[in-house]
């Protein structure tokens, strides 16, 4: 398979360059989009090899994920890998991905920090486990890990998909309709690497967002 790293980036210039010069040497190509970045994030991707998609102000993860996807439709690849560019995913992990993708490349594989969830802000463990409570419940399958954003995604599921999030909910928005359109979904363990960096997501904001996209999907799944 040929497969495109899609890196969302909003001033992480310490980290993206070592990011997708890792990449690199495990023969896959990187996208990166720079969301507005001040500090030099899209040249030090640049640097290292990745494309970089250029935000002048920042429109969001959901908006730059969503032009990354963009980018690989318009490209040949078989599929994407979605992963931060903040240093807190491995990119030994994408093996786990790959390995799984062989056998049924038409899906979405989540990664899973549930099974070792050390390190995790106990708020966020908690918040997380009743969203993805819910989702699994609008998708009608168990996903340990719903907002994690280190996840593959098949082209197939790519071509099928119509997303309009601009923020983190298009993480579940994925998942949602990927599920509507009959695609399986997976999950793979990967770690998850704390340091001392101040988390982007705005517990209150984010939240509510979440909560907001959550009715319209079971509104619209009643008008069906």
């Amino acid at each position: 398979m040929k497969i495109c790293v899609v890196i969302p980036v909003h001033n992480e210039a310490k980290t993206i360059g070592q990011i997708v010069n890792a990449l690199k040497r495990k023969g896959l190509e990187a996208v990166v989009i720079d969301d507005g970045s001040q500090d030099g994030s899209g040249a030090k991707a640049k640097e290292n090899g990745a494309v970089v998609l250029r935000h002048d102000q920042k429109r969001g993860k959901g908006t730059s994920l969503r032009d990354g996807f963009e980018y690989v439709l318009h490209n040949p690849y078989d599929a994407v890998i979605a992963m931060d560019g903040d240093g807190q995913h491995d990119v030994g992990d994408i093996e786990r991905f790959i390995e799984k993708a062989r056998t049924m490349p038409a899906c979405v594989i989540t990664g899973t920090r549930m099974q070792d969830y050390q390190g995790m802000p106990a708020s966020r463990l908690w918040v997380n486990r009743i969203m993805s409570a819910m989702i699994s419940a609008i998708c009608r399958c168990s996903i340990p890990d719903t907002q994690c954003g280190y996840r593959y995604i098949g082209r197939p599921v790519l071509e099928k998909i119509r997303l309009s999030s601009r923020d983190y909910e298009i993480e579940s928005e994925v998942l949602i309709q990927a599920s509507r359109h009959g695609f399986k979904i997976y999950s793979v363990p990967v770690k998850t690497i704390y340091q001392d960096e101040k988390s982007k997501i705005n517990p209150l904001a984010d939240t509510i967002r979440f909560f907001v996209f959550i009715s319209k999907q079971i509104f619209a799944r009643t008008q069906r």
